[in-house]
């Protein structure tokens, strides 16, 4: 699967969980990081373990797993990282302040 099949399966499993605010990132040329990155914002915390716990699990089932997930046991900002898509799952605060949309200006965004 390459990067940009990953990053529509991560999207779409987003938004089965009722994600919110999801937008995504095109590195390529920018930064050798990953490819793209995927925000997205939940509304509690156990919304952002949920989006996570499902992308993780439907990610196993194409025997493409995240490389590692940190930030879950707090889950104000949770990172997935699948190689060549690293999601970003936030609650609004963290997103905000944090402004990774800033940060990374130059990358081209996709909103859905």
């Amino acid at each position: 699967m390459n990067s940009q099949e990953l990053l529509d399966k991560c999207v779409s499993w987003a938004k089965e969980k009722k994600a919110q605010d999801i937008m995504s990132m095109d590195l390529r040329g920018i930064s050798l990081i990953a490819d793209y990155f995927l925000l997205a914002t939940a509304g509690n915390t156990r919304q952002a373990q949920a989006i996570a716990d499902y992308l993780k699990e439907e990610a196993e089932t194409l025997a493409n797993p995240p490389l590692r997930m940190e930030g879950y046991n707090q889950g104000r900002w949770i990172l997935l990282d699948f190689g060549s898509v690293i999601v970003h799952i936030f609650m609004a605060e963290e997103r905000q302040y944090y402004n990774l949309e800033r940060l990374w200006g130059d990358a081209p965004r996709q909103n859905y």
